[in-house]
C-alpha cells in the first residue's frame, strides 16, 4: 500500500495509476469492441465518439476538482482548451500524411489510436522533463512566455505553411534503412516474405507503420508549442499531462468530422495565434511588469472566448461564400 502513496511528480502514485488505468480502458474498448473490425468511420461515428471522449475529459475536471480544489479544476480546463485548440492545425496534417501515403479511411482509425500510444509516453517524456526543468530554474517560464508570443506573431504574419511529407529527413532515412514493401498490406505494419532466389522469409515494414511514424513526429513538432503553452498556465505535471492527452483523444476521435471540414476554419490559425499570444503575455506581464495574474476563471474565459469567435467566424464567412458562388451550369447534349 505504501507504493501507491510514494510522490510521483508532487501527486501520489495512485493518482497517477488512475489516470493512466482510465485512458488504457478507453483505448481497449476503443480498439477492441467499438473497432475490433476496420471500417470507414463517417461524420456521424466521429461527432459522437468525440463527444464520448470530451465528456470523459469533462467529468475528469469535476475529479480535479474534488481532490485538488477549483482553481486546479479551472486551469485543467484551460489547459483542455488550450491543447485541443492547438493540436487542430494537427488535424490537417496527419490528413496531408494519410494522403501522400494512400491510407484507406477503414485503416486511418487504427493508425490514431496506436498513434495516441506513442503521445502517452512521449507528452510523459517531455512533460516529465519540462517540470524538472521549470522546478530548478522558474525562470525558465519568462522564455517560455517570451517563446509562445514570438511563434503566435509568427503565425499571424506567416499563415498557413504546407506540410512537405516526401522530404521528410526521418522517413527518407527509414526507406533507407528499412525494407519497405511497395504497397498497403491491409491494416498490418509489419509483413514477412521472401526476398532472393533462395526466397528467404525477412520482416518488411509496410506503408502503414511509416504512416505512424510520421504521425507521432508531427506531434512532437506539435508539442514544442503546445507544451510550453501548458506550462505557462499550470507548472502542475499532473494537470498539464491529464489536459494534454483528454484533449488529444477527443481531438483524434473528431479527427473524420473535421478533416472534411478544415477548409471552412479559416480564421482558426489566427484564433490560436491570438491564444499564444495571449498567454505569453500574461506571464511576462506578471513576472517582468509586476502585474497581477490573470485568474484562471477570466483566463479560460478569454482563451474560449478567442477561439469560439474564430470558429463562428469562420463558418459564418464561409457559409456566405458558399451561398454566393455562382451555380454550375450542366450542359445538355443533343439527343
Amino acid at each position: 500500500m505504501d507504493i501507491l502513496l510514494l510522490d510521483v511528480l508532487g501527486k501520489p502514485a495512485w493518482s497517477w495509476g488512475l489516470f493512466l488505468g482510465l485512458v488504457a480502458a478507453l483505448l481497449v474498448f476503443d480498439l477492441g469492441v467499438l473497432h475490433r473490425k476496420s471500417h470507414e468511420i463517417g461524420v456521424g461515428e466521429s461527432l459522437r465518439l468525440s463527444a464520448f471522449y470530451i465528456s470523459i475529459g469533462l467529468l475528469f475536471s469535476v475529479w480535479i476538482w474534488q481532490f485538488m480544489g477549483e482553481r486546479a479544476a479551472l486551469l485543467y480546463l484551460t489547459g483542455f482548451v488550450v491543447e485541443k485548440s492547438l493540436a487542430m492545425d494537427n488535424i490537417f496534417v496527419i490528413a496531408m500524411i494519410f494522403a501522400y501515403f494512400g491510407v484507406p479511411r477503414a485503416y486511418q482509425h487504427r493508425v490514431l489510436v496506436f498513434g495516441i500510444l506513442g503521445v502517452i509516453i512521449l507528452r510523459g517524456i517531455m512533460i516529465g522533463i519540462g517540470a524538472a526543468v521549470v522546478e530548478r530554474f522558474e525562470w525558465i517560464l519568462l522564455i517560455f512566455a517570451a517563446f509562445l508570443v514570438f511563434t503566435g506573431i509568427r503565425m499571424l504574419r506567416n499563415g498557413d505553411a504546407e506540410y512537405d511529407v516526401a522530404h521528410n529527413p526521418v522517413l527518407r532515412f527509414m526507406r533507407r534503412r528499412f525494407r519497405v514493401t511497395d504497397d498497403l498490406r491491409g491494416e498490418s505494419f509489419f509483413v514477412r516474405q521472401s526476398v532472393g532466389a533462395a526466397g528467404k522469409t525477412v520482416l518488411f515494414v509496410t506503408p502503414l507503420f511509416l504512416a505512424l511514424v510520421m504521425v507521432e513526429l508531427a506531434d512532437v513538432i506539435f508539442a514544442v508549442d503546445s507544451i510550453p503553452a501548458i506550462f505557462a498556465i499550470t507548472t502542475d505535471p499532473y494537470i498539464v499531462y491529464t489536459s494534454n492527452i483528454f484533449a488529444i483523444l477527443g481531438l483524434r476521435a473528431l479527427y473524420f468530422a473535421l478533416s472534411a471540414m478544415m477548409h471552412r476554419f479559416i480564421h482558426l490559425k489566427t484564433a490560436v495565434s491570438l491564444v499564444l499570444v495571449f498567454i505569453g503575455a500574461k506571464v511576462i506581464g506578471a513576472e517582468l511588469l509586476g502585474i497581477e495574474k490573470v485568474p484562471a476563471v477570466i483566463s479560460l474565459g478569454v482563451t474560449a472566448a478567442l477561439l469560439v469567435g474564430g470558429i463562428v467566424l469562420s463558418l459564418w464567412q464561409t457559409r456566405r461564400k458558399l451561398s454566393a458562388a455562382p451555380a454550375v451550369a450542366v450542359p445538355i447534349e443533343p439527343e
